[in-house]
C-alpha cells in the first residue's frame, strides 16, 4: 500500500512538472482536458490555472466543473475561480450553485463569488440564500456578499477594493 501511495505521489509530481511547463506556454487546451482528470488534486489545480491563463473563455469550462464535478473541493475551487475572474457570464452558474449544490461548502463559496463579481443581477439569489438556506455558513456568506453589493451601489463603482472585499 505504501509503495502504491508513493507511486501515485510520484506520478502526481511528474504531472505537476508538465503542468508547470504547459502553464508557461499558456496552453489553454491542455488545462481544459485536465478538468476531467481522475485525480481531484489535478482538477483543482487545473481550474485555478485555467482561470489565470484563459480569461473569460475559462468561464464556460469552469462552470461545467462547478455543475458536474463529483468532488466538493473541486466545485468549491471552481466557484472561487469564477468569482476571481469577475465576469458577468459567471453569475448564472454561480447562482445555480448557490440554489442547488448539495454541499454547503460549495454554496458558501458560490455566494461569496457572487459578491466578488459585484453585480446587482445576483441580489435576488443572495437574498434568497440569506432567507432560506439551511446552512449558517451560506447565510453568513450571503450577508457579506450583499454588503458588497450595497457598497458598490452606494458609491457607484467597482474596483480592486470591492473585488477583494466582496466575500
Amino acid at each position: 500500500m505504501a509503495a502504491e501511495m508513493q507511486n501515485s505521489d510520484l506520478h502526481r509530481l511528474e504531472l505537476f512538472e508538465e503542468m508547470e511547463s504547459q502553464f508557461d506556454k499558456k496552453n489553454i487546451n491542455y488545462f481544459e482536458k485536465l478538468l476531467t482528470h481522475s485525480d481531484n488534486v489535478v482538477r483543482t489545480r487545473a481550474v485555478c490555472i485555467l482561470a489565470e491563463i484563459a480569461g473569460e473563455s475559462a468561464v464556460e469550462p469552469i462552470s461545467r466543473v462547478l455543475k458536474d464535478d463529483g468532488n466538493d473541493l473541486v466545485r468549491h475551487e471552481a466557484a472561487f475561480s469564477l468569482g476571481q475572474l469577475g465576469f458577468s457570464s459567471g453569475i448564472e452558474p454561480l447562482a445555480k450553485a448557490v440554489k442547488n449544490d448539495k454541499s454547503f461548502f460549495v454554496r458558501h463559496e458560490a455566494a461569496v463569488a457572487l459578491g466578488v463579481i459585484g453585480s446587482e443581477d445576483a441580489r435576488g439569489t443572495l437574498k434568497d440564500a440569506l432567507e432560506n438556506d439551511k446552512s449558517e455558513e451560506v447565510r453568513d456568506s450571503a450577508v457579506v456578499a450583499l454588503a458588497n453589493l450595497d457598497y458598490i451601489k452606494a458609491v457607484n463603482r467597482k474596483n480592486d477594493f470591492t473585488r477583494l472585499t466582496g466575500g
